[in-house]
């Protein structure tokens, strides 16, 4: 008797283990980890042997309201400070100082890009991704991440390219 019950259990935990041929449905999410091939973002001709991140564009004031702007040779710290408590706020999450993120870093930005283009990138980002060169090509590089309108004042956008400057 006691060898019927067993051999019966052991039939039946054979059965349920092997499941049959049929699959079992799964439920909630899962994830297919085999690996594509990525096509190249299709840049133009001359954009193709530097990234836009690392392109050099000082003669480019871009487009947007900064027609003009003189820095003084020397870096106003207060300025700078307020700059680095904005930038720390409002641009860290896409932003890192050290690293390609979200967005370029901007360390090295002033070597790059003229002050007007910062700022109006800044200022309009929606406008500079449509109507401006390097802006577009940053756009591409970064996966389409668009940067995102943070609604600054001239004078809030000023700071962040003082505190740029001391980077």
């Amino acid at each position: 008797m006691k060898i019927n019950i067993l051999l019966s259990a052991l039939m039946f935990l054979l059965l349920v283990g092997c499941g049959g041929k049929e699959e079992k449905k799964k439920e909630g999410f899962s994830v297919d980890r085999t690996k594509t091939t990525e096509k190249p973002v299709e840049t133009s001709a001359a954009t193709d042997e530097v990234p836009a991140s690392q392109r050099i564009t000082l003669d480019e004031k871009g487009v947007g309201q900064i027609k003009s702007i003189t820095l003084d040779p020397e870096i106003d710290m207060e300025m700078a400070s307020a700059g680095e408590t904005i930038y720390n706020t409002n641009c860290t999450a896409c932003h890192k100082l050290d690293k390609r993120f979200i967005g370029p870093s901007p360390r090295g930005i002033m070597e790059r890009r003229s002050p007007e283009w910062i700022m109006n990138m800044i200022l309009d980002p929606k406008l500079m991704t449509e109507q401006d060169r390097c802006a577009k090509d940053l756009l591409i590089e970064f996966n389409g991440a668009a940067m995102a309108n943070q609604n600054l004042t001239v004078e809030e956008t000023r700071s962040i390219l003082e505190y740029f400057r001391t980077l």
